[in-house]
């Protein structure tokens, strides 16, 4: 099952501080992150593939962006 964090409405930092949490947390596997801007969607992006995590796909949502990584063991 995919960890989601919503982080939509929220400004930068946060949304990258929540997905850098869940990713100490989860250590691999798939996370989704909804964001609603475009800066967000960068640094989140930025601040995933800092972490060793791998950008799967990014989909455009009505309401912003639904950002995929993954990592392997």
């Amino acid at each position: 099952m995919d960890n989601i964090i919503n982080a939509r409405g929220l400004s930068c930092p946060q949304p990258v501080i929540m997905t850098v949490n869940e990713i100490k947390k989860v250590k691999n596997g798939t996370i989704v992150i909804m964001v609603d801007t475009d800066t967000a969607k960068e640094n989140v992006s930025r601040a995933s593939k800092a972490q060793g995590w791998e950008i799967a796909n990014v989909e455009p949502e009505e309401d912003g962006y639904r950002v995929t990584i993954t990592k392997e063991d």
